[in-house]
């Protein structure tokens, strides 16, 4: 069965935005954007909220971004290349390929995704990770401490759950940034 991976870029106290809506300040510098690249790349189904989707949807539907270098442009190959399932009740439409939309996030029906890929899944967004989190589906959690404080935001982990993990690896990288690969335990 494939696994489900929660990946995000997390400021030292928790956040993944600031009180402001900001991230601008978990932008990797080359090295990390490798590193992420090659963690992304096996993985065959994203899982997206909205707003997730669409700040994603642009290494597709923006190509001055893949212009910019060659790992960016191996980014946005990858990105490209792997499905996506976006959960929103707002959204009319996707603006990519290999998406499609799904109105509310069951967690049956992702199981049944875990059980059926031939690659693994990641989910992406607070929002989604929490409901994840809740229907028990999150088996790996990868974070990207950022050397920062933002004093408060939109946390990256739900508040109501207790779960325990395992650490499974870590990398420091020169930037200060310091990478966590968690299994959750059963």
């Amino acid at each position: 069965m494939a696994k489900l991976i929660y990946i995000a870029n997390v400021s030292l106290d928790g956040f993944i935005e600031d009180a402001r809506g900001s991230f601008d300040w978990t932008a990797p510098d080359e090295e990390v954007f490798v590193f992420i690249t090659d963690l992304v790349r096996p993985v065959g189904t994203c899982l997206y909220g909205r707003r997730m989707y669409e700040t994603m949807a642009v290494w597709e539907t923006d190509a001055t971004l893949a212009a910019q270098s060659e790992p960016m442009a191996d980014f946005a190959k990858v990105w490209q290349a792997a499905e996506k399932v976006v959960y929103s009740t707002t959204l009319r439409a996707v603006s990519t390929a290999r998406s499609r939309l799904e109105r509310s996030f069951d967690p049956d029906s992702v199981r049944d995704m875990k059980r059926s890929a031939t690659g693994d899944l990641t989910v992406g967004g607070a929002n989604l990770a929490a409901h994840a989190f809740k229907g028990g589906l999150v088996d790996e959690c990868h974070l990207f401490i950022c050397p920062v404080l933002v004093g408060g935001g939109k946390l990256a982990l739900p508040r109501d759950i207790r779960a325990e993990l395992e650490l499974l690896d870590e990398r420091r990288f020169s930037n200060g940034v310091a990478y966590l690969r968690y299994r959750t335990a059963s």
